[in-house]
C-alpha cells in the first residue's frame, strides 16, 4: 500500500501544534467539501484523505504512534511486543527505529520482514490487520427517507453500498474488509462511514417523528374546510375543523420517518396550523368584518 504522509496532506509541519492541525483541517475541509464540489471525484477523494489525516493527527496517541511507525502505526503495539520477545530469546542486537516521513524509502513491510524473517525462511511471518478508513456520506432528509444505493470513493476505489431507510444524522456504519490491505496476508481493515444529513426546508426531524407548519386562511380556520399538504410519502388531504385556532397541532400517525431496519414501522408527523390573517381588505370586506364585530 502506498505511503500517505498525513502531515503533507494537511499542509503542516511535523512539529505543528494541535491548533495548527485543527485550523489546517478546517480550511481544507471547507475547500474540498462535497457540497462545494458536487460531482467532482477528485475533490471527494481529497476530502476523504483530509479526514483520514485529521483522524490520526488530531488524536495525541494515534499521532505518537504514527510519528514512530508511519503507515503501520496501528501495529505499533504488536511490533513492540515482538521486539521484546526477540530480544529476550536471541542475542540479536536491536536498534530503536523512529519513523520520519522525509526518510521513508521503499515499502515499510521490508522493515517487518527484517524483524520476522524473509519469505522462504523457517521463521513464521507475522500477519497484521490493515488500517481502518473513515469516510463521510452526505444525504438530504429525503434521501434518508428511503432505501437506496450510492457510490462513494474511498482511497481511490469506488464502493457501492445500500443505505437502509431511516439512517440518522451522525450514525456510523461499518463495512468489514473495505479498509486498508493487511500486511503479510493479514485481514483488511474496515471502512467506517458517518452519515451527515442536511436540514430540510420543510420538515424537522426528531428521532423518527417529523414536524411541519401549514398555513391556513382565516376563513378556513373559522368555517372549516380542507387542505392538501405534502408529506415525504406523497400528498395528503386534511380536514380542517371549524374554529381551528392559530398554533393548534394535529398528529398524523405513521406519516413520519421510517424506523431504521424495521420495515413497515414509521414515526408520526405533527402539523402545526398557522392562521394567515387577510390583508388589503376591500371596503366591502371591511364593512362585513365591522358588522361581525358588533354581533
Amino acid at each position: 500500500m502506498a505511503f500517505v504522509d498525513y502531515y503533507q496532506t494537511l499542509g503542516v509541519s511535523k512539529n505543528a501544534t494541535a491548533d495548527e492541525v485543527k485550523k489546517a483541517y478546517r480550511k481544507l475541509a471547507r475547500k474540498y467539501h462535497p457540497d462545494v464540489n458536487p460531482n467532482d471525484t477528485e475533490a471527494h477523494k481529497k476530502f476523504q484523505q483530509i479526514n483520514e489525516a485529521n483522524e490520526v493527527l488530531s488524536d495525541p496517541e494515534k499521532r505518537k504512534k504514527y510519528d514512530a511507525y508511519g503507515e503501520n502505526w496501528q501495529h505499533a503495539e504488536a511490533y513492540e511486543n515482538a521486539r521484546k520477545q526477540q530480544s529476550q530469546g536471541q542475542s540479536q542486537n536491536w536498534q530503536d527505529y523512529t519513523y520520519s516521513g522525509a526518510e521513508h524509502e521503499g515499502d515499510f513491510s521490508d522493515f517487518f520482514e527484517s524483524l520476522f524473517g524473509r519469505r522462504g525462511s523457517s521463521r513464521r511471518e507475522a500477519k497484521f490487520r490493515g488500517q481502518d478508513y473513515n469516510a463521510e456520506l452526505h444525504l438530504s432528509l429525503r434521501d434518508a427517507y428511503q432505501t437506496h444505493k450510492q457510490t462513494l470513493t474511498v482511497n481511490g476505489k469506488n464502493v457501492r453500498i445500500t443505505i437502509p431507510a431511516g439512517v440518522e444524522n451522525g450514525q456510523v456504519i461499518k463495512l468489514k474488509g473495505y479498509g486498508g490491505a493487511g500486511v503479510n496476508g493479514g485481514p483488511n481493515g474496515d471502512l467506517y462511514i458517518t452519515f451527515i444529513i442536511a436540514d430540510d426546508a420543510k420538515f424537522k426531524r426528531v428521532s423518527n417523528d417529523l414536524y411541519a407548519t401549514e398555513e391556513i386562511d382565516l376563513y378556513t380556520a373559522v368555517l372549516g374546510g380542507e387542505k392538501t399538504i405534502e408529506t415525504l410519502s406523497g400528498k395528503l388531504k386534511l380536514k380542517i375543523n371549524a374554529g381551528t385556532q392559530n398554533g393548534s397541532k394535529i398528529r398524523l400517525k405513521a406519516k413520519g420517518f421510517p424506523v431504521y431496519k424495521k420495515e413497515g414501522e414509521f414515526g408520526d408527523l405533527y402539523i402545526t396550523y398557522q392562521v394567515k390573517l387577510p390583508t388589503h381588505l376591500t371596503d366591502e370586506q371591511r364593512k362585513l368584518f365591522e358588522q361581525l364585530s358588533k354581533l
